[in-house]
């Protein structure tokens, strides 16, 4: 996979959520907001996606910071922005969405080739007793593992 450089990733979507079926998607940027994420500046903790009644995507909350060199020109770093995925997909991603209860979370934003991609996960919250099990798990895990090299 030439031709990819990861910009973010959220990592408290694999804490918090169940993911499944992950899909890409484009952005509609303005121009200072691709300068910025050339910086690397951009959060995705606290974002996710909705579906209108035109089933379009948008994508909510994620934070890309002015650009330093941008004066009167910059852009509102918490602004909306549409993503750019078919019509037929956004149907088949509502529908799920609506029979299963489930959320669109971003996990990754990156550049594929120079088009800025957003990877987006149907998830499902996990509860405190699922966080706890899943840490249990890794433990158990890390343990055996420092056992085999001793």
């Amino acid at each position: 996979m030439s031709g990819i450089k990861i910009i973010a990733k959220n990592k408290r979507a694999h804490f918090d959520y169940f993911l499944s079926d992950k899909t890409e998607a484009g952005l509609c940027l303005q121009g200072t907001e691709v300068k910025s994420l050339r910086d690397g500046k951009v959060s995705l903790a606290e974002a996710f996606v909705t579906i209108d009644q035109k089933f379009e995507l948008w994508l909510i909350n994620m934070t890309i910071p002015h650009y330093s060199h941008g004066n009167q020109f910059n852009h509102d770093p918490t602004r909306k922005r549409k993503l750019l995925v078919h019509k037929k997909e956004a149907r088949q991603l509502f529908k799920t969405m609506q029979m299963k209860n489930l959320t669109l979370i971003p996990t990754a934003l990156y550049f594929k080739k120079s088009r800025v991609k957003l990877e987006i996960a149907l998830a499902k919250g996990k509860k405190l007793y699922d966080k706890r099990q899943v840490e249990a798990k890794k433990s158990a895990e890390k343990k055996i593992k420092q056992k085999d090299y001793t």
